[in-house]
């Protein structure tokens, strides 16, 4: 069971890490880059990113992530231990509500708003510009969510 839960801790590191720099991405200079560019374009682009995302291998590293934070946090109950529980409980939790479930519930339904806009006219405009602040800032919570999960897997780790 030790060996399980070392290696699903490592797993879960590297992973919340990862979509850590993936979003981080998005929060640093992507979506700047994207606000500089004509309201089509940047609307273009993104519907692009956002059709291509779902079919790459991020989903497979995104999702199986939540799936493993779970699996932790049931570990982390069933057998105790103290600072290192707490430590996979609040990694575990970072990564499933604060990165997993606020995409699903606050950028997934504007990246589907999103989609069904094109042009510059005034609505598409008025929402790239909504969505730019808003979708930014919810990456921003992922984005910090999954880096503070990386940082309380290592930490668990460490404790174990």
């Amino acid at each position: 069971m030790q060996i399980l839960l070392v290696i699903s801790l490592i797993a879960a590191a590297i992973g919340s890490g990862l979509v850590a720099g993936i979003f981080f991405a998005f929060s640093t200079f992507i979506m700047t880059a994207f606000s500089r560019i004509p309201p089509e374009q940047g609307i273009a682009a993104m519907n692009s990113i956002n059709v291509t995302i779902v079919r790459s291998p991020f989903m497979l590293l995104f999702v199986p992530t939540a799936i493993l934070c779970v699996v932790i946090a049931v570990l982390a109950f069933l057998n105790w231990r103290g600072g290192a529980s707490s430590m996979m409980l609040a990694g575990a939790a970072l990564y499933v509500i604060a990165s997993f479930l606020s995409t699903i519930v606050f950028n997934v339904p504007m990246n589907d708003a999103l989609a069904k806009v094109s042009g510059n006219g005034p609505d598409a405009v008025q929402l790239w510009t909504t969505y730019l602040r808003d979708w930014t800032w919810w990456n921003h919570v992922r984005t910090i969510a999954s880096l503070l999960a990386s940082v309380a897997f290592v930490r668990a780790l460490m404790t174990i």
